[in-house]
């Protein structure tokens, strides 16, 4: 009886050891199905950018030098697959017919540019030089300076855009004769040449009070949109964030934040009512302070944000929200929520018209971002997709890519602050020093190509070693771009209330990060020049 109860003794301990193993398997898949956080899928063709922007420090993100890349840039499909509208091909390009005889044995001293012939030698010859451009269009050519010569303009994208946006040049181009009596273009001007063919610029009003209308782009349509009827609105969902501790903080944790409230948006299948005001961090502004009151637009392309989110404007919408509450004597139904602990699942079921949540908590708990972290990682997925760089910027980028005759190579030489500090950077300072550089690029990049350094060193000079070398170009180099007569200037003191607007920190890593993406030859510092880590001392 004793060997009985023994065994029933250590058969009951076994079970109840099983069990407890059976439990405790249960609680840890629980704490991981829970805390587990997989990657954004629109982040997984760009791990360098998981490792800048999901790695938080002292419960903000760290925004230094760094190239700023934005949803453009990681889209998985090549341009050329997402382009609506034809590409000139050389197949597509008609045969040319020779001129008759009687043209041919005379020497060609004028040229009719209005002839598809000649427009056909243009599209044969801008294929064979500008390889890596894709034409979408021509317009007809037209006279140039000399009888023999034509202006023509086309619509054009980079083959290293990953974004539809169509851009212009216009050249003026010489004339001849091929052995076989065709067409031919014997030499081309540079960017931009063909004034004859660019299209008219507004005249400015005889009246010098009246300011002049700025000169647009008919491809930009940035205008801010309106609910269309007091019934549209009150039908409506809407998710509305108040502004919380993101605000004036560095440009990656803004994208971070804000993705997170337009994926959450869309998850709970509301319209996010979005604040185009940005406060300009003080480590991109020359004096050293926060400055609030800037465009989104300035930054980022609205027109292609509408496009892709459903948003609205704050002033409309509150504009909108108080007439409609006057006209019925009612509130619109809202509900505050006061803490990013009320994850998008708990709303997911909510019904009320407006969604507001509260940030009005210590840092780091009225950061945006914090609502996607947890489980809520699992269900909020960030449109990367939704966020382009302004068109206004991507204008000076080809613009400074064009004079380059979009064949040059491209250096990345982070200093500032890094080198500075030999505690996290030891060697950076020496490895981005002129000498370093020179003897760094000997064997990498051809001697005399045309090398364009995106940096933050504030010295103009500081490269002048390598012009011994390569045909240098900086960004300054082309201050004209964003100066008081250009382009940019007029249509973002337009948007601006007639305010000029600087040429800041935020827009000058803009433009570097998208020239050198554009280089056929690009040059790391962290990755080529220096064996420090990119976060400093080992973080590698």
């Amino acid at each position: 009886m004793k060997a009985e109860a023994v065994g029933e003794d250590i058969i009951k301990q076994i079970s109840n050891a099983c069990f407890s193993a059976f439990v405790l398997c249960v609680v840890i898949f629980t704490v991981i199905a829970v805390t587990y956080q997989p990657p954004d899928p629109w982040l997984q063709s760009a791990p360098a950018l998981t490792r800048l922007l999901s790695g938080p420090r002292n419960a903000t993100f760290k925004d230094d030098s760094s190239l700023l890349r934005t949803g453009e840039d990681f889209v998985l499909s090549p341009a050329s697959a997402t382009a609506p509208g034809p590409v000139i091909t050389e197949a597509s390009i008609p045969v040319s017919t020779p001129l008759n005889s009687t043209l041919c044995a005379q020497e060609l001293t004028s040229v009719n540019c209005s002839d598809p012939r000649v427009l056909f030698a243009i599209q044969r010859f801008n294929l064979k030089v500008f390889k890596n451009i894709i034409f979408l269009d021509y317009s007809t050519p037209l006279n140039g300076s000399k009888p023999n010569q034509c202006d023509v303009a086309w619509k054009f994208r980079n083959r290293k855009d990953r974004s539809w946006r169509k851009f212009r040049d216009f050249r003026r181009f010489r004339i001849g004769l091929s052995d076989d009596c065709a067409f031919k273009v014997l030499g081309a001007s540079g960017w931009h040449s063909g004034l004859n063919a660019r299209r008219p610029r507004p005249r400015r009003p005889s009246t010098p009070r009246v300011a002049a209308v700025p000169y647009t782009d008919s491809e930009i349509n940035d205008t801010i949109p309106t609910i269309s009827s007091d019934a549209a609105f009150s039908k409506g969902k809407y998710l509305y964030y108040s502004r919380g501790g993101d605000y004036c903080k560095g440009m990656n944790q803004y994208m971070w934040s804000f993705l997170c409230a337009l994926g959450e948006a869309h998850y709970l299948n509301r319209t996010l009512v979005m604040d185009l005001s940005i406060c300009l961090a003080s480590q991109y502004n020359p004096s050293g302070k926060d400055e609030e009151g800037k465009d989104f637009r300035f930054y980022f392309d609205f027109e292609h944000l509408k496009e892709q989110a459903s948003i609205v404007e704050e002033r409309e919408f509150l504009r909108d929200r108080r007439r409609w509450e006057r006209s019925r004597k009612t509130k619109i139904p809202l509900r505050k929520v006061p803490s990013y602990k009320t994850t998008p699942m708990q709303l997911s079921k909510d019904t009320t018209t407006i969604l507001w949540r509260l940030f009005d908590s210590p840092e780091p708990d009225n950061y945006w971002y914090r609502v996607c972290e947890g489980r809520a990682a699992n269900y909020i997925h960030r449109p990367w997709h939704a966020l382009w760089k302004s068109k206004r910027l991507m204008n000076i980028v080809s613009e400074i890519s064009g004079r380059m005759d979009w064949d040059f190579d491209t250096l990345h030489v982070v200093r500032g602050e890094k080198a500075a500090n030999k505690q996290l950077w030891p060697h950076l300072d020496a490895d981005t020093s002129p000498d370093a550089l020179v003897a760094k690029l000997q064997g990498v990049v051809q001697p005399w190509r045309n090398l364009y350094v995106a940096t933050n060193e504030p010295f103009y000079n500081y490269f002048d070693k390598l012009r011994s070398h390569y045909n240098l170009h900086l960004l300054d180099d082309y201050k004209e771009l964003w100066g008081n007569t250009s382009d940019w200037y007029n249509q973002t003191m337009a948007l601006n209330d007639g305010r000029p607007v600087n040429f800041d920190g935020y827009m000058r890593v803009e433009v570097d990060t998208e020239v050198f993406i554009r280089g056929k030859t690009r040059v790391e510092t962290f990755y080529n020049l220096t064996s420090d880590c990119k976060d400093g001392i080992n973080t590698c």
